[in-house]
């Protein structure tokens, strides 16, 4: 059985964002990447956090090319989509950005995210007129490169310190009038502000992060009109949280109670054999 191009990776990955609601959830690494496909998900997306946490770097932390090398890890591995985290395109000018955009798009994506929030933790947010201009230059290199990569704009304002829901709104109507494909603005959690930023954009897709414990089922969320469900850096969270609740255990307590009802190495040689033998990479 042949592996799906990357051509016919990008078609699937549009075709979710017209209709419905699908969850996209977040691996960090080729091993959670597989096992999450053989889960059944449609589509991945990576997580800055969550790769950079397991190289023991900070969140924003990394290189360009370190980060351009794992998309395209990720994204060969698998038989899905992949949506990549690119942060804020990882370049301050418009000249970088749409060079690393052009990169980001050559690694074999199928999406691709930009923030306008700068990652040098200068400022909280990039102003208006410069984070649209960052829109329109990801949006002409993209085009440039084919135009068949989902485009994702992020409103980052209410994980950035800057909650008004007034200027997140204001922000995602000016990146659709740009040119994005998908609309985000991670750190929204109520009804009222989810069902608002919906009708502000729709008919564009809208991405809802679910990464906290608010209690929204995947039925509830769809009902609220939302496209594409993440769940951030959360899934790397609880393996991360689970390996330092057990070392620390043993650290402080010397005791190995937290091994207690773990996955065998049996049972994950087992699904991992099977997985590559049905999906040979």
């Amino acid at each position: 059985m042949s592996r799906p191009s990357i051509a016919e990776k990008r078609k699937t990955f549009r075709k979710l964002h017209e209709v419905g609601c699908f969850v996209i959830p977040n691996p960090w690494n080729v091993g959670s990447a597989r096992y999450l496909q053989g889960l059944g998900f449609q589509a991945l997306a990576t997580t800055s956090s969550g790769y950079a946490h397991s190289l023991g770097y900070p969140d924003g932390g990394l290189s360009r090319d370190q980060v351009l090398a794992h998309f395209r890890e990720m994204a060969h591995a698998t038989d899905v989509p992949l949506n990549a985290d690119f942060e804020d395109g990882l370049a301050d000018d418009l000249d970088g950005l749409a060079e690393n955009v052009t990169h980001c798009v050559a690694t074999g994506v199928a999406g691709l995210s930009i923030e306008d929030s700068p990652n040098n933790g200068k400022t909280p947010l990039y102003d208006l007129d410069t984070a649209v201009a960052r829109v329109k230059a990801a949006r002409t290199a993209i085009d440039r490169a084919g135009g068949d990569v989902v485009f994702t704009a992020r409103a980052e304002g209410f994980i950035r310190g800057v909650p008004d829901l007034a200027d997140v709104i204001r922000r995602l109507k000016a990146y659709k009038a740009v040119g994005a494909d998908c609309l985000y603005a991670p750190g929204i959690k109520t009804r009222e502000q989810i069902e608002a930023v919906i009708e502000a954009v729709a008919p564009t897709p809208v991405n809802f992060l679910n990464s906290g414990a608010f209690g929204y089922a995947v039925a509830e969320i769809a009902a609220m009109g939302v496209r594409r469900i993440s769940v951030g850096g959360s899934l790397a969270r609880v393996a991360m949280h689970a390996f330092i609740r057990a070392a620390t255990e043993i650290a402080k307590d010397g005791t190995f109670d937290g091994f207690a009802g773990l996955i065998s190495n049996a049972e994950l040689n087992s699904f991992f054999a099977a997985d590559r033998k049905e999906n040979p990479s």
